[in-house]
């Protein structure tokens, strides 16, 4: 789905319709209260380091989760990562293999992980993080699992786009919430802020809540690939939580965006809707750009003609990510 235009609106403004919905949130925010409170977690054989939010949509938790497996492989840990595989058809518990396996099968974000360290597609995230330790997992980096009360977690992130913040502040479907913030946090051992300076200060201010845990800053930048995007025509689309993001994110790099197409969060891509922009590209003399999460649910006939932009999480303060790690991992 695509969130509404609601989601976004201040706290102190959050529309009719939100109005409206917030009984409907209020009974969405009990049913989680309640699973969690009913729930019997599991303790893994190894650390669960949990990367997870408190909105529905992208926050950055996928470029966080590579983040965490390139930190933990840097200090010798072989680390796993077990995610639901959304957007795909495998219950799992089921070791992704990027030469066989497809989005449709897996979902897009276990086959982009997969580049960097072996993945679980596990519909129940306790047998996943069971079947990594089998398999010789020393950690279990969890992908969005925050509120997914199956698993004893080491060491829990909570990640937040400074740029959206908490939206509306509104438990869905009156808002982006998936639970409220002072119980997420309550859970969370961290914070990890991803944006600029600006944005960053402007979040903390009105979530005055979120300094009372540490805060690690992050910042999302492109990698340089030797695509020539500085004055050149692009015709960009994506497929991800925020892809206004994206697309300001090639323009800051000096891109002409002569179209930019936004499609839902983990949409597949009919061959139709691909000749129609391939078509749209040729004809401005521009290229056709997308992420690298949108270029792993494309058909391979198709890859050829689309340019992926990959981006990496840089923290302003990687020392204080490595104590954190440190600190679960005993090493």
């Amino acid at each position: 789905m695509r969130a509404p235009g609601f989601w976004s609106n201040p706290p102190g403004a959050p529309g009719l319709v939100a109005l409206l919905l917030t009984p409907l949130g209020w009974l969405w925010g009990m049913a989680g209260r309640l699973r969690r409170r009913l729930a019997r977690p599991v303790r893994a054989p190894v650390p669960v380091i949990c990367v997870g939010n408190l909105t529905a949509g992208g926050a950055g938790k996928t470029p966080t989760v590579i983040a965490l497996l390139s930190a933990l492989s840097a200090r010798g840990i072989a680390a796993h990562a077990v995610t639901r595989g959304h957007g795909g058809r495998e219950r799992g518990p089921h070791r992704v293999d990027p030469a066989r396996d497809d989005a449709a099968r897996v979902g897009d974000e276990p086959l982009l992980l997969a580049s960097w360290a072996p993945v679980w597609v596990a519909r129940d995230r306790a047998a996943g993080a069971l079947a990594a330790a089998r398999a010789g997992a020393a950690a279990a980096v969890l992908d969005d699992g925050h509120q997914n009360p199956s698993l004893v977690k080491d060491l829990s992130l909570v990640v937040v786009d400074a740029g959206a913040g908490f939206g509306n502040g509104r438990l869905i479907p009156a808002g982006p919430l998936r639970e409220d913030v002072a119980g997420g946090l309550a859970r969370a051992d961290a914070v990890v802020l991803i944006g600029g300076d600006a944005e960053a200060q402007a979040t903390l201010a009105r979530w005055p809540l979120l300094g009372r845990l540490p805060v690690l800053r992050a910042r999302l930048e492109p990698l340089a690939t030797g695509l020539p995007l500085g004055g050149a025509a692009v015709v960009a689309f994506a497929g991800i939580g925020r892809p206004g993001k994206f697309f300001a994110t090639l323009r800051g790099l000096g891109a002409n965006l002569v179209a930019a197409h936004a499609f839902p969060d983990h949409a597949p891509y009919a061959p139709r809707v691909l000749r129609r922009m391939i078509a749209e590209a040729r004809a401005a003399d521009a290229m056709l750009v997308t992420t690298e999460k949108d270029a792993v649910r494309l058909p391979p006939a198709f890859r050829a003609e689309v340019m992926a932009l990959p981006v990496r999480l840089e923290f302003d303060d990687p020392d204080a990510l490595a104590a954190l790690l440190v600190r679960v991992t005993r090493g």
